[in-house]
């Protein structure tokens, strides 16, 4: 992202609506081009936490830990390097997106140090999630 282009925005939230708890270390996902996504009201996404961090395009990832689906509150951008908190906590921020299974959904791809998974973290359906500029 440009620092030059953007400017302020609202933070995207939303609950999750369904909870995941496994991981895999050969998911073959890769990021996508794009730095920003917009969503829409009533859209659901995947949550997935991973500790690679390339944001090249193209750039597989692998090793990934699966939080769950999000339905959105409200219309809004999600950006790479966007804070992710569930019920106010930092999970990490936004790496990207990989589109694998678009236009049903995006994953939404988290850096994380160390992957994650809902149970992990202890997650509920009805959590909120937020997307917001980091602090």
């Amino acid at each position: 992202m440009n620092a030059q282009e953007d400017g302020d925005k609202l933070t995207v939230s939303g609950r999750l609506v369904k909870i995941l708890v496994h991981r895999r270390e050969d998911r073959g996902m890769e990021v996508d081009e794009w730095a920003s996504r917009c969503v829409r009201r009533g859209e659901v996404h995947e949550l997935v936490t991973t500790d690679q961090h390339d944001t090249t395009t193209g750039a597989r990832v692998d090793r990934v830990g699966f939080l769950g689906f999000v339905e959105i509150a409200g219309a809004g951008v999600i950006d790479r390097g966007d804070a992710v908190l569930v019920d106010g906590k930092p999970v990490g921020w936004v790496l990207g997106f990989d589109s694998c299974h678009f236009p049903n959904h995006y994953n939404i791809l988290i850096a994380v140090d160390v992957t994650l998974t809902g149970r992990d973290l202890g997650l509920q359906p009805t959590m909120e999630v937020s997307f917001g500029p980091q602090p």
